[in-house]
């Protein structure tokens, strides 16, 4: 199955398991006087924000989606979306083997402590926790659970010397790194990619993201993962509250980039096309399909 027809399966079980079309009495002053009149938009729209309503419809209609059945809750959405994007992210990256070998495990809501470069915070927090004075100095939130997470495990040095012999067991070189199995009696998984998943960016949902962010990159001992947000906002304004900017995020990917841009295109929203043409154009956002490839680097 190509990169195409994955995200194809992905736009289509996004349709099924999350988009619904909420209908809602809204509140409009028309002529000096207040009406209610009903609207009808995706969940993933901001019923007070006509642009936003406008672009979802578009995406929708695009991607092909129906979106009736029972109205969800929007945690449900947001882990509905984790679930669906790790499983094409799990079956997109496996196509890109021959490109970034290695055996990899994919995780949801997983404590970063549970990684190589992140496990003496495990010891941090305990120390902390025991310590009042510390924990009013240094804080407790050390240990984050991303939405997502792929890690590497370690390789056996027969794996290494495949093709020619590159290490030896008794040699006292390579004793160091977190790659060879043979260097500790239980291994971690290296973190290879933290993912954070918005459904929508509403208030400070976008900080949130860049908070974990700097977690990461603060508190790491050993390199830093692939760290990126994918989200199905519809405001590239609102999306730019999480993407702009460099430090913490490598990019943003949205869902359904090309129906996005051919659905501003279509309405002609120069203000929401302007910013969409920043992001894009500063790399800072890019498509769920480009994230594979991202992750291959």
């Amino acid at each position: 199955m190509s990169i195409l027809e994955l995200c194809k399966v992905y736009h289509r079980r996004i349709c099924q398991e999350i988009i619904r079309i909420i209908r809602r009495t809204k509140r409009k002053k028309r002529q000096g006087k207040v009406e209610e009149i009903e609207v009808e938009y995706p969940n993933f729209a901001d019923v007070g924000n006509e642009a936003s309503m406008q672009i979802a419809w578009g995406i929708v209609d695009r991607i092909g989606c129906l979106g009736r059945g029972t109205e969800i809750h929007g945690q449900t959405s947001g882990g509905r979306f984790e679930n669906t994007t790790k499983n094409f992210l799990q079956q997109s990256f496996d196509l890109l083997q021959h490109l970034r070998p290695g055996k990899w495990q994919y995780s949801m809501q997983f404590p970063i402590s549970q990684f190589d470069q992140y496990e003496h915070l495990a010891n941090l927090e305990k120390i902390v926790e025991d310590n009042s004075e510390l924990a009013s100095a240094l804080g407790t939130d050390y240990i984050i659970t991303p939405d997502i997470l792929i890690g590497r495990w370690a390789v056996a040095d027969q794996e290494v010397n495949q093709e020619v012999i590159v290490v030896d067991r008794e040699d006292e070189i390579a004793k160091l790194t977190p790659l060879r199995e043979a260097n500790f009696d239980n291994p971690h998984l290296i973190l290879h990619a933290s993912i954070s998943c918005k459904w929508t960016l509403r208030s400070d949902r976008s900080q949130n993201a860049r908070t974990e962010a700097l977690n990461l990159v603060r508190n790491r001992k050993g390199n830093l993962p692939h760290i990126v947000a994918v989200t199905a906002e519809p405001l590239p304004t609102r999306i730019a509250s999480l993407a702009l900017g460099t430090g913490d995020l490598d990019c943003v990917y949205h869902f359904a980039l090309t129906e996005l841009k051919e659905t501003l295109a279509e309405i002609e929203n120069e203000d929401q096309m302007d910013m969409l043409s920043i992001l894009i154009e500063g790399r800072r956002l890019r498509d769920i399909s480009d994230l594979p490839f991202d992750l291959a680097i």
